[in-house]
């Protein structure tokens, strides 16, 4: 049987892995390449904040090559789709026919990501889609998987927050109002074993740091606070 040849959108966190972990044991599917956008000002992997160092780490550790996406510090909506374009112009005349992502329940960006992606005839996989979260936390944990929080909405935690492995008892602690998968950006993690790793990645915990940013501005965002805080846990390389 043909595998589709297939690149994954890796974040460098948990869903990623679960997902990717997922889309490995389907033979359906063959993954040749992972890709991932980086702060190109702080050399940094997007939203998460984790440094390139420990991203290649991750990504030699799971043995399937990466090509980094840089973007400028904040990229606007044309410079985004303009990166991401050339890359999957790329792949596609590299014969790639798929493309797979870790999201689990964002309608409008599984939308926006199907549009785009159908323009250039390439078909996207969701393989952790429309499952229930707090069921996939558990089955992430179960696998052997291990993750560590590297940034966080200060509207629900604090700078104790990240820094914080994730483990059963995180589950039944969080607020009623946050994802246990963080999947409306609640937090977001760093995935450093588990099952797809040929070996952990070793790393020790830096300086916690708060960053604000201004809220994007949509029709749903109106009276939405003007900017956001987040708490970032740096972590370091050994």
């Amino acid at each position: 049987m043909r595998k589709h040849k297939t690149y994954f959108n890796w974040s460098s966190g948990k869903d990623s892995a679960l997902a990717l972990y997922h889309l490995l044991k389907d033979e359906h599917f063959s993954v040749d390449e992972l890709i991932t956008t980086v702060n190109s000002h702080y050399n940094r992997v997007s939203m998460h904040g984790l440094r390139k160092e420990l991203l290649l780490a991750q990504t030699n550790a799971i043995d399937i090559p990466v090509s980094l996406i840089e973007l400028p510090e904040m990229p606007s909506m044309e410079v985004y789709e303009q990166k991401m374009n050339e890359t999957v112009s790329r792949l596609k005349n590299d014969g790639f026919t798929h493309s797979a992502f870790g999201d689990i329940f964002l309608e409008d960006l599984r939308d926006y990501r199907d549009k785009q992606l159908a323009e250039v005839n390439v078909t996207s996989v969701y393989p952790l889609w429309k499952r229930n979260t707090k069921e996939l936390l558990n089955e992430f944990l179960d696998l052997g998987f291990k993750t560590i929080i590297v940034c966080a909405n200060s509207k629900y935690f604090n700078d104790h927050f990240v820094g914080t492995i994730i483990d059963k008892d995180f589950i039944d602690n969080l607020p009623k109002n946050v994802d246990p998968c963080g999947e409306h950006g609640e937090f977001h993690t760093f995935c450093f074993d588990g099952p797809i790793f040929k070996n952990p990645i070793d790393f020790t915990i830096g300086e916690k740091v708060y960053r604000e940013y201004d809220t994007p501005k949509t029709d749903d965002s109106v009276c939405a606070p003007d900017r956001y805080g987040v708490w970032y846990c740096d972590l370091l390389p050994k």
